[in-house]
């Protein structure tokens, strides 16, 4: 089990208590049913907690707790299922605008004022390196074109931080959805969630737009996607931890032939393993987000780990509470089926365990 400080067992606590009251799972089934998304009113109220702000320094209106505070609220968030852009605009997109010293659009994220969301992925899976969309320098400023796909909580975000190569190297581009030329095609995602696709056909932009180019684009990209990471392993692990409780739980109500489930042996093992699972994973997630904090040099590693093992054990956690649960865990009557979907959008968002054991294994040279 993770030891954490007094001051981490606050902000766990303070968000279990927040959520459980304004976020429960409940709420996104009535968010579901009426069409998915978001509160903007709640991101408001997260935002005045200072979760916006976490990744944020004080000057540009955040309170700077940094990636192991962030991945507390993520996993609270992750046991109740809470709709929220706190992970594309809260966390990856505040990280990009402080490495590039976007100070006014931190300061409207950090205080839930606007949605910045991150356009990077141009392919079905995650290859941020993968990049066709161009930026060409036009007088004092760029002609941007290309697609973006499958942009979390792209749907009605206030800008857009875009990945384009100029003759430069890679440029991030703050870019206003609004402007002539760019196209969205709002999605919906597994688990109830708001997507966009987004294509920019001759789009305008001015020199203020470029947030930063070259290896300075670079940095700043690799430092969003390595919390994005983390802190979406924080969340699955949220996931995971919430189905093996109420797995348990219902395996000691729950009784067969006059005997509690809890009792059969068989049951006894896989809970046991699961559990085992859940631990080393949120092992491995707390390892990677305190690496970032501490800048170390295993922090890219570590977030690709933790990303890869808490997307197998979540899936584990689900299809074993769908197993123990018997017939009814396929009906929507149980939370089950929220979980798993959640589970398979996690997975997939930032790169799966595919994704990230290739990377390794190029590490490595194999």
């Amino acid at each position: 089990m993770r030891l954490m400080s007094e001051e981490q067992t606050m902000i766990r606590d303070m968000a279990a208590g927040f959520l459980d009251e304004k976020a429960p799972v409940d709420a996104l089934r009535k968010q579901r049913d009426s069409g998915g998304g978001y509160d903007r009113a709640l991101m408001g109220e997260m935002a005045d907690m200072g979760w916006f702000g976490m990744l944020l320094d004080e000057e540009s209106g955040g309170v700077d707790m940094g990636a192991e505070a962030a991945g507390l609220v993520a996993e609270e968030m992750g046991r109740r299922l809470s709709a929220s852009p706190f992970l594309s605009s809260g966390v990856m997109s505040a990280v990009v605008l402080r490495a590039t010293g976007g100070a006014d659009w931190a300061a409207k994220l950090a205080s839930g004022e606007a949605v910045v969301a991150m356009a990077i992925d141009e392919r079905v899976k995650h290859r941020p390196d993968a990049i066709a969309t161009t930026a060409e320098k036009s007088g004092n400023g760029f002609v941007l074109n290309g697609a973006k796909r499958f942009v979390s909580d792209g749907a009605g975000a206030d800008r857009v931080i875009v990945t384009a190569m100029t003759e430069d190297g890679l440029g991030l581009f703050l870019v206003d959805p609004g402007l002539e030329g760019v196209q969205s095609r709002a999605l919906k995602t597994v688990d109830s969630r708001d997507a966009a696709d987004l294509r920019f056909d001759n789009v305008q932009l001015d020199g203020a737009a470029l947030l930063a180019m070259g290896d300075a684009a670079q940095e700043a990209l690799d430092g969003a996607l390595r919390v994005g990471r983390a802190v979406a392993s924080a969340e699955m692990v949220g996931v995971s931890k919430e189905m093996a409780e109420r797995t348990n739980a219902y395996l000691k109500e729950r009784k067969q032939f006059g005997i509690a489930l809890s009792n059969f042996q068989a049951l006894q093992h896989r809970a046991a393993d699961l559990y085992t699972q859940i631990q080393t994973t949120d092992a491995a997630v707390a390892a990677a987000l305190r690496a970032i904090d501490e800048g170390s040099d295993d922090a890219e590693l570590l977030s690709r780990v933790a990303k890869a093992k808490a997307g197998k054990t979540a899936s584990l956690a689900v299809r074993e509470a769908l197993q123990m649960h018997g017939g009814i865990g396929m009906t929507d009557a149980l939370d089950i089926g929220l979980f798993m979907k959640k589970a398979r959008a996690c997975a997939e968002y930032l790169g799966d365990g595919e994704c990230h054991g290739d990377w390794l294994l190029r590490q490595r040279g194999l």
